[in-house]
């Protein structure tokens, strides 16, 4: 029986093993799936505001020390030069050839103290080059996300962690705050007050309009929460479940979920040692209709992803040497895809069709069902162009979009397909029922979609951790 990740890849083909996992559909722990409607949830963060609870579906990372930046410079494609405490910024480590494991935020809150905020990729990452490297004064501890399906109420993290978002956002800031706060510049930290007592504070906004993430000891979560949405009522505030909480990013245009570049290569081999067969990148499932048996077909640079401007060669961390010799301009590049309403209208027809063929379901309002999702995105002749990478329906826009990545010849406004559902009849995966592949028009548009979103948004940042 296999010990570790590398061992069940001895096994068997790293796509047979992931494209066919049991693991099931994912779930986001804790947070009920809906409030309110999941449709009024959406609306909610484009004409009022709202309250995302993302205390349980993210790891939390402690990393203190004088050795603790360094680690962070050594496996990180950002610059470091420039980190001051009560900042954050986004961290995208790389294996030695250049892709991309995951991604996350890293808060510095203290002068030798930072969290990684995020998906489990980049955490397993921090944690087994902290346990493998020279690292003699760093101190890291780690706060895994909760269990997907709890028992009772048997769930505690270290912190809370929740955001308000949305145009009257900063209305019911202030009024927790008791008076004015001022709106300090994106991805600053700082503090404000909430029920008499100071709550740590992170500034960024979405849907033009600044807003904030605030977090705290966790055994203050249930207080807290409730006096938020008590504050946010008359300003229109909706809690958002677990629902339409990840499809956020649909108008936003983050990439959650790639598939971490690790299931190859020698200098990945150790790694791949430490992680166990219960790890998420032995249990994750890849999905989709592109199929191929190199699993490094599915690996992307961090421009095809475009985290292309996180990279600096100020500093030394893994993967830069491949990346220095990787000319930006043959790169894939992200974009929104927006599905033809008419080809979206047969997925959902052939529910009530006893006859004809039954396409791979889409559900509303994320299409996901995957860990990782890979579909093919062809041209007029047929050749794969890119990958779409995330779908699912914005009710603000009317329409089913998806995330990929494309190659640079693609123009903007070109009509391209998407092969949406497996071949032959779909894998063994717990998520898939059998079902016909349909071909599905889209056209390629701006990442971020939303005009709003393309107007505020910071570049490359996403609004919300989300698909841990």
């Amino acid at each position: 029986m296999a010990d570790n990740l590398q061992q069940l890849l001895d096994e068997k083909n790293a796509v047979d093993l992931l494209r066919n996992s049991q693991i099931g559909s994912y779930i986001y722990p804790v947070v009920p799936a809906d409030f309110q409607n999941w449709i009024k949830e959406q609306k909610a963060w484009r004409d009022t505001s709202v309250l995302y609870d993302q205390s349980h579906h993210m790891d939390n990372v402690f990393l203190k020390g004088s050795d603790a930046i360094k680690l962070i410079s050594d496996t990180a494609i950002n610059s470091v030069a420039t980190f001051p405490v009560n900042k954050a910024k986004q961290y995208v480590p790389t294996t030695a050839s250049g892709h991309v494991i995951g991604d996350g935020i890293l808060f510095r809150e203290a002068e030798d103290e930072y969290v990684y905020v995020g998906r489990a990729p980049a955490s397993n990452w921090l944690m087994f080059h902290a346990e493998t490297g020279d690292y003699p004064n760093l101190d890291l501890t780690v706060d895994r996300r909760s269990p997907s399906r709890p028992y009772g109420d048997a769930v505690s993290r270290k912190y809370y962690r929740f955001q308000i978002q949305g145009p009257t956002a900063w209305q019911v800031i202030e009024k927790l705050n008791g008076g004015p706060l001022e709106q300090l510049r994106f991805f600053t930290m700082s503090t404000m007050q909430i029920g008499g007592a100071n709550v740590r504070t992170l500034r960024h906004g979405m849907a033009g309009a600044p807003g904030l993430e605030i977090w705290g000891p966790y055994e203050d979560h249930h207080r807290v929460r409730d006096l938020i949405v008590e504050a946010g009522a008359e300003f229109g505030l909706v809690p958002v479940g677990s629902r339409a909480y990840p499809s956020n990013t649909l108008e936003s245009g983050w990439i959650p979920s790639p598939l971490p570049a690790i299931y190859s290569g020698a200098e990945e081999e150790a790694y791949r040692k430490w992680l166990g067969v219960d790890s998420y990148e032995a249990t994750g499932t890849l999905a989709g209709s592109f199929v191929s048996d190199d699993i490094s077909d599915y690996y992307l640079t961090p421009w095809e992803l475009g985290y292309g401007s996180f990279v600096k060669f100020d500093h030394d961390f893994i993967g830069r040497d491949a990346l220095e010799k990787i000319d930006p301009a043959t790169q894939k590049r992200k974009v929104t895809l927006a599905w033809n309403a008419e080809d979206v209208t047969k997925i959902f027809a052939s529910l009530f069709d006893t006859e004809g063929e039954s396409y791979k379901f889409f559900d509303l309002p994320l299409a996901n069902y995957g860990s990782a999702n890979y579909d093919s995105v062809t041209d007029a002749d047929g050749n794969v162009v890119g990958f779409s990478m995330f779908t699912g329906y914005s009710s603000n826009e009317k329409r089913a979009l998806s995330l990929a990545t494309v190659n640079p010849d693609v123009p903007e406004g070109a009509e391209v397909t998407v092969v949406w559902g497996e071949p032959n009849g779909g894998t063994s995966k717990a998520s898939v029922e059998p079902h016909t592949q349909l071909e599905v028009r889209a056209v390629v548009s701006p990442v971020p979609y939303s005009t709003v979103a393309r107007q505020t948004y910071h570049g490359g940042w996403r609004t919300g951790y989300t698909q841990s």
